[in-house]
This record gives C-alpha cells, sequence and structure tokens, in this order.
C-alpha cells in the first residue's frame, strides 16, 4: 500500500519535471498554461486516487 503511494508521487514529480523542461525549453505562454492545467488534473486524480478512503 505504502508502496503504491511512493511510485504514484515519483511519477508525478517526475511528470512535473518532464513538463518543467518542456515548457521552460519553449518559452510560450500557452504551453506553460496547458502544461500548468495538465499537471493540475495529474496531481488531482493522483490525489484523489491515493486518499479516496479519507473523504
Amino acid at each position: 500500500m505504502i508502496v503504491d503511494r511512493i511510485m504514484a508521487l515519483a511519477a508525478l514529480v517526475l511528470f512535473a519535471v518532464f513538463l518543467g523542461i518542456v515548457a521552460l525549453t519553449v518559452k510560450r505562454v500557452d504551453l506553460f498554461a496547458a502544461c500548468a492545467v495538465g499537471l493540475g488534473l495529474a496531481g488531482y486524480d493522483i490525489y484523489r486516487q491515493l486518499f479516496r478512503g479519507r473523504f
């Protein structure tokens, strides 16, 4: 159970690093906004999946 949470958080961090590299390399406002929205949705999904029994 705890390994699933650690792996999910590690995946979210790596996804954030990937999107950060893409957004900072291209340096376009609309791409930065799309990356922020995507990261927000992924973060919300991870939060809902990891803590679904605590609502």
